[in-house]
């Protein structure tokens, strides 16, 4: 467990940011308005996302796709605690995956739970094609899933048959 504190107080800080953004967001910006940081390529827009990451799924409108999707995010996030905690504290950079997917997935469950909905606000966009909206709890997936596949790729397998072994 000890071990484990750094990666539990980098989750706890990343779960406060999103929390902090979205609370923010959901004070100063009215819902569907919109305010140009960088005009052109980057706004802050208050919306509310009844889907998955990046707005899959939220027009569905279902209560039964609701609960669906609650269903298998509650599963995904008991994946993600199961792993984390079965992880050896010497896989850091493994730790450090599931910490931001952990963070990430905690932050939408969330929102998810006491709203109905996940409060998005970072839009990207070039001219008028936008990215679809995000926000902290999305951008932790995002960088722990990429950061996992990257771990998963460099791995070298477990075991390897020998050229007589695998001749049979």
């Amino acid at each position: 467990m000890r071990k484990n504190l750094p990666y539990l107080a980098f989750i706890v800080f990343l779960l406060g940011l999103d929390q902090l953004t979205k609370w923010l967001i959901a004070r100063q910006i009215p819902l569907h308005g919109s305010r140009k940081v960088i005009p052109g390529f980057f706004s802050l827009t208050h919306i509310h996302n009844k889907g998955a990451i990046f707005g899959f799924f939220s027009h569905s409108g279902s209560r039964v796709a609701f609960l669906a999707l609650l269903g298998a995010s509650l599963f995904a996030l008991a994946l993600v605690i199961y792993y984390f905690v079965k992880t050896p504290a010497a896989e850091r950079g493994l730790k450090l995956a599931l910490s931001l997917i952990l963070a990430g997935a905690l932050g939408n469950q969330i929102d998810r739970l006491g709203r109905g909905y996940v409060i998005d606000f970072l839009d990207l966009y070039v001219r008028n094609r936008h990215w679809p909206y995000f926000n902290v709890a999305d951008s932790c997936i995002t960088i722990g899933a990429v950061l996992l596949l990257i771990m998963l790729l460099k791995r070298k397998p477990a075991c390897t048959l020998s050229s007589s072994e695998s001749a049979r």
